[in-house]
């Protein structure tokens, strides 16, 4: 009976919370601004123009009079996921895996006879969460994301001072696949979005070598998750194997002694499985503001050199929004069968069971949730009097998300059977331990003067993955990823640039059959998330970002 708590509802909320962890260590930075792209975002001693808001407040004292920032950047995320068998593949005596099994229905075997080798299950399309609408919106097979930023700054005649405000996306990604994928079990449609919609910012130049600067970003935060759910597990192939074997003499001509005896557990018309889909998962959450500040400091002794840092805050919200289940057949027969034995009855009330799966839930989630601090200090050098090198190091506070807590505005049934097996779940609450680590990373750019107006750029930024090695997933891979950059820039005149610039991202992950229980665990202690239990898992992630940054003072 433990076995109830496959909840779709449980293990959808874990998703969620993997999904933002995942996309927040593998989108941040793409979308902000594209020289500093193309420098492998090693900008924090020389953060170019408005952008600065961002990567360093005080080097806008380099702008003088009034400059306007227009970029639009285009993100294609290619996802492709495979699962394969590995020998002696079983889960709990089971291997007919309808996932990874050619055998049809006129093969009675519990046990498969031909596999269908290496199965995709590749994202289709990009996806993003709309504010308005309140819900994600598919952009349609082979259609990039868009993120269009814009900003302003202005340093008065005379004064030390330089004022901005930028409109940008710290982080913004979305996928999505048709019914039927592979991947759906672990994220069918995702989108993670940080919109940073008023930043105002004050830099101050302190002396001919020293600059300051802060500046309050106010942003938009929003998740939306849907997802297909199933269960496969040792103590569900288990529950399988009293369906089939046990409650077989029994479902036609039970009586009231097998009830007893059996606590209703045979009086069901579906029985549990573990690669049955077990129900369906959607929710969404946002925060309409999301403040936090951003610090730096920049020092420039000689023309050559520079050192900066810069401090960007926590930001610390809760999010609010809504959820919806559809329960399949399966789980509420089992507690159905329950019910209908006066043992199964006793033995649900002394737990705290409910007296039902409905087909359907919905109702109101939130969560406390953080956008984690992060610190980066960097330098410029010139190595030569047309080359220039900038090199950052940075480090993120992920260990923030030690714990997700979920909470409910009711009772919710999946959460009453779980409780028992988890200190971290009551009837309205779901608290997800996740010990998350907090990386050090590095970014490296190169910048060469080729004329008085065109500027040739090179950048190289490795990305640490935040997510342990027994806790990857395939709702984003991270195990480590690596973006590569490359950017011209072309000055028409004393006041207007263009900048174009091309990232690529790449992280490629291998999850070995039971290294992961988050992903593909088979023993009895992981049922909410282990959706491709006891199969091998590859991941093979590409994210291409083309944009145009438009510069110009006034």
């Amino acid at each position: 009976m433990k076995k109830i708590r496959l909840s779709p509802l449980v293990s959808a909320i874990i998703l969620t919370g993997f999904s933002s962890t995942a996309f927040a260590q593998l989108g941040t930075n793409l979308s902000v601004d594209l020289r500093s792209l193309a420098l492998g975002n090693a900008v924090t001693a020389d953060p170019p123009g408005i952008s600065a808001v961002h990567f360093n407040p005080a080097a806008l004292t380099r702008i003088q009079g009034l400059q306007t920032d227009v970029q639009g950047i285009l993100a294609n995320f290619d996802i492709q996921r495979e699962f394969s068998v590995p020998a002696g593949y079983n889960v709990f005596g089971y291997s007919d895996d309808p996932m990874v099994c050619n055998d049809g229905p006129e093969i009675s075997s519990d046990i498969c006879t031909d596999f269908k080798g290496t199965v995709q299950g590749n994202v289709e399309y990009a996806s993003l969460y709309v504010p308005i609408l309140k819900k994600m919106v598919d952009l349609g097979e082979g259609m990039p994301l868009a993120a269009p930023t814009a900003g302003i700054a202005y340093n008065p005649p005379g004064s030390k001072a330089t004022f901005a405000t930028a409109i940008y996306a710290p982080l913004i990604a979305g996928f999505g696949a048709e019914n039927g994928n592979p991947g759906n079990y672990m994220g069918q449609q995702v989108a993670l979005e940080r919109v940073t919609y008023l930043s105002p910012t004050m830099a101050y130049q302190v002396s001919d070598e020293l600059s300051i600067g802060g500046g309050i970003g106010m942003s938009y935060q929003a998740i939306g998750l849907k997802t297909d759910l199933r269960f496969p597990n040792e103590l569900i192939g288990m529950l399988r194997m009293i369906d089939e074997v046990v409650c077989t003499p029994f479902k036609e001509n039970s009586d009231i002694i097998t009830d007893i005896l059996l606590l209703g557990m045979c009086n069901t018309e579906e029985g549990m499985n573990p690669f049955g889909r077990f129900g369906q998962m959607q929710i969404a959450m946002e925060q309409s503001l999301s403040p936090s500040y951003n610090l730096g400091v920049l020092w420039e002794p000689t023309e050559d050199f520079s050192f900066g840092m810069v401090y960007q805050s926590a930001a610390k919200m809760r999010l609010k929004g809504k959820y919806h289940i559809d329960n399949s057949k399966a789980p509420q027969e089992l507690i159905k069968g329950l019910m209908s034995s006066p043992t199964g009855q006793i033995l649900a009330a002394i737990l705290g069971f409910p007296s039902s799966v409905p087909a359907s839930e919905s109702g109101l989630v939130s969560m406390d949730f953080e956008y984690p601090q992060h610190f980066q200090a960097g330098i410029k050098y010139k190595i030569m009097p047309d080359l220039q090198v900038n090199f950052d190091v940075g480090w993120t506070d992920y260990q923030a998300w030690d714990k997700f807590r979920f909470e409910f505005d009711r009772s919710v049934s999946a959460l009453k059977i779980a409780k028992l097996l988890s200190e971290n779940i009551s009837d309205t609450s779901l608290a997800l331990p996740l010990k998350f680590t907090s990386p050090w990373n590095f970014g490296i750019g190169l910048e060469y003067s080729a004329t008085d107006r065109l500027k040739l750029r090179a950048g190289y930024e490795p990305r640490t993955s935040a997510i342990p090695d027994n806790r990857r997933n395939t709702m984003i891979p991270i195990n480590g990823a690596q973006l590569f950059g490359l950017g011209i820039g072309y000055r028409f005149d004393a006041d207007t640039d263009l900048d174009l610039s091309l990232g690529f991202l790449r992280s490629k992950d291998n999850i070995p059959a039971n290294s992961s229980c988050l992903s593909n665990c088979t023993g009895v202690n992981n049922i909410l998330l282990n959706p491709y239990a006891g199969l091998n898992v590859k991941t093979d992630t590409k994210v291409t970002i083309l944009g145009l940054n438009y510069r110009t003072r006034w």
